[in-house]
């Protein structure tokens, strides 16, 4: 049997070291570009998800209208009334 020598653990604890520190200053300089990486893939699969229902929906509007035709989509409320309880109107006058 060989037995660990205390050099041979201070160079494996340095070697880990060296890694470990490598490693984060590494992933300090790529990380930047790997979000951007992965920002830009999932804008890419959002914008196809809903871009293709936005897609068919608008040929679906163009399709039904005609050239020169007038579209209102939404229609304002008629039933604007008044409320009743709230009293009787007075006109004030100033005094000098």
């Amino acid at each position: 049997m060989q037995e660990a020598s205390v050099m041979g653990l201070l160079r494996t604890i340095l070697i880990i070291m060296l890694v470990w520190f490598g490693f984060r200053i590494l992933a300090r300089l790529f990380a930047p570009f790997l979000m951007r990486f992965v920002a830009k893939k999932a804008e890419e699969r959002f914008g196809q998800q809903f871009g293709g229902f936005q897609d068919q929906e608008q040929q679906r509007r163009e399709q039904k209208r005609k050239e020169g035709e007038t579209v209102i989509d939404k229609m304002p409320q008629q039933n604007k009334t008044s409320n009743e309880k709230v009293g009787e109107y007075i006109d004030y006058e100033e005094i000098d």
